[in-house]
């Protein structure tokens, strides 16, 4: 058996602020930032966040995979929504996988996606590897144009891999071109042209000449070179001195999506695997207090092509995003008067949320022994008045299930961070239907009919303690994941 990449997805999210609008409300103050707006970033919608996005990337890694073979789960972020939670728990849960399954989590550095794919190739039960963030950022400030948000996940293990690891390196040293404490929510950056001539040229050229020997492979033979890196050219140059060819370098996607963070070399990985085809090298380098490198060769396997969304359809599947303002109060970079029906306090008893986990973070319902019927949420009871079975049911899930819209309201009386409120009631294609909220859908898309996906959202904030919960809501299905 092989060991190597059996699976790749990613997940952008669907909104994409234009740079442009970033500039002209700042130009007053850093008239600088014109020259920077060009293109769009992606963007969380306000119930988004890295695990919400590790969530979906994971699971467009895993069409048409059983996850009963998942044994490991390692998420990196720089990110995470919690400190001291498992936040690889929350993704293991909403995924439903095994509760023997290894999960932890990998951050405090750029690099914690590489360094957690590495260790993963080692080899071992197949693992899972995500990798999302959300990066904030101050108003005004270069990173805040340059950033975007964004996961992507691969699935290691041995069988018939789509891409073999040839080679790779590593070197740790406490390299500072940005830092973030506990105290602090924003990053302190260091002058660019220092990082770039201290930073990536002393370090990574001759990893990358290691990386090459280990896996006997001239530097010239290297199809894709991915590297993010949001300086200027920086990677074009890191590639000229490290001998690989100009034409290798990939497209960082900054025009379209933006540097996702500690997650952005696991998205360039799925955007050239999407490219590539057998025989291609791919070279992956992540920077970030040393940097790692890892070359990988695509298989003939690669021909099968998932029917995922992937880097290309998670691009396609977008919507412009003109409005400043609401960024920065999505974020809370500006702190806006929310009204009194925004008052309400959003206490989780967590001795419930345990109790209910499987329906609420796995979204499992019931499937009736006794007729068939399937319903959510389970209940001793079925909801089939000819049947009325006790204690007749079994677990289903419903997260990976299609439905379409049965009725629909856009409420601006409830409150919501991103009025209206769009809900409704869901009927699922197989059976089952329920009341839940929608995302990632305007007002007037809304109709009778309308297929629909499950997608992973946060459901509210508990501002005053800090928490937030988690829930399954309605988005319109698209492209091929649909």
């Amino acid at each position: 058996m092989t060991t190597g990449i059996l699976a790749y997805g990613a997940y952008i999210p669907r909104l994409r602020l234009q740079r442009k609008a970033i500039a002209e409300a700042n130009g007053w103050l850093n008239p600088a930032l014109k020259g920077l707006a060009r293109g769009e970033r992606a963007i969380c919608n306000w119930d988004e966040d890295p695990v919400t996005m590790a969530v979906e990337a994971a699971r467009d890694a895993l069409v048409g995979r059983d996850r009963g073979g998942v044994r490991d789960l390692r998420f990196a972020s720089t990110t995470f929504p919690f400190l001291d939670r498992l936040n690889a728990g929350v993704v293991a849960e909403a995924l439903r996988l095994s509760e023997e399954i290894a999960a932890s989590d990998v951050g405090a550095t750029q690099r914690a996606a590489t360094s957690a794919l590495a260790s993963a190739l080692k080899g071992g039960a197949e693992t899972l590897v995500v990798a999302a963030e959300k990066r904030e950022a101050r108003a005004a400030s270069p990173l805040e144009m340059a950033s975007g948000d964004g996961a992507a996940a691969v699935v290691i293990g041995d069988g018939e891999p789509l891409a073999v690891l040839k080679g790779s390196a590593t070197r740790t040293v406490d390299f500072v071109d940005h830092y973030r404490t506990a105290d602090s929510v924003y990053d302190y950056q260091w002058e660019e042209r220092w990082i770039r001539d201290a930073g990536y040229m002393p370090t990574v050229p001759p990893l990358i000449g290691r990386c090459l020997a280990e896996a006997g492979v001239a530097a010239g033979d290297v199809t894709h070179f991915c590297m993010p890196a949001t300086l200027p050219r920086v990677a074009g140059m890191v590639a000229k001195a490290a001998g690989i060819a100009e034409g290798a370098v990939r497209d960082n996607l900054a025009a379209v999506c933006g540097d996702t963070g500690a997650a952005h070399p696991l998205v360039m990985l799925v955007a050239a695997l999407e490219d590539a085809a057998p025989g291609d090298r791919i070279l992956v380098v992540g920077f970030g207090q040393g940097a790692d490198a890892l070359l990988f060769e695509v298989t003939p396997a690669i021909v099968k092509r998932p029917g995922n969304l992937g880097v290309k359809g998670h691009l396609a599947r977008r919507r412009e995003e003109t409005g400043y303002a609401k960024f920065l109060a999505f974020n809370d970079t500006v702190e806006i008067e929310r009204g009194m029906r925004a008052e309400a306090d959003k206490l989780t008893p967590l001795s419930a949320m345990w109790r209910n986990r499987e329906a609420v973070t796995g979204f499992v319902g019931g499937h009736c022994r006794q007729c068939g019927t399937l319903q959510f949420p389970r209940s001793r009871v079925c909801v089939n008045p000819n049947c009325n079975a006790v204690d007749s049911q079994d677990p289903h899930p419903f997260a990976e299930k299609r439905a379409r819209i049965n009725s629909y309201t856009a409420d601006r009386l409830t409150y919501s961070p991103d009025p209206p409120a769009c809900y409704g009631m869901i009927q699922f294609d197989d059976g089952g239907r329920w009341m839940m909220d929608f995302t990632d859908i305007d007002a007037d898309e809304l109709a009778v009919g309308q297929p629909m996906r499950m997608m992973f959202r946060i459901k509210d904030i508990d501002a005053q303690r800090g928490f937030r919960r988690y829930f399954w809501k309605a988005a319109p299905a698209t492209g091929s994941a649909a």
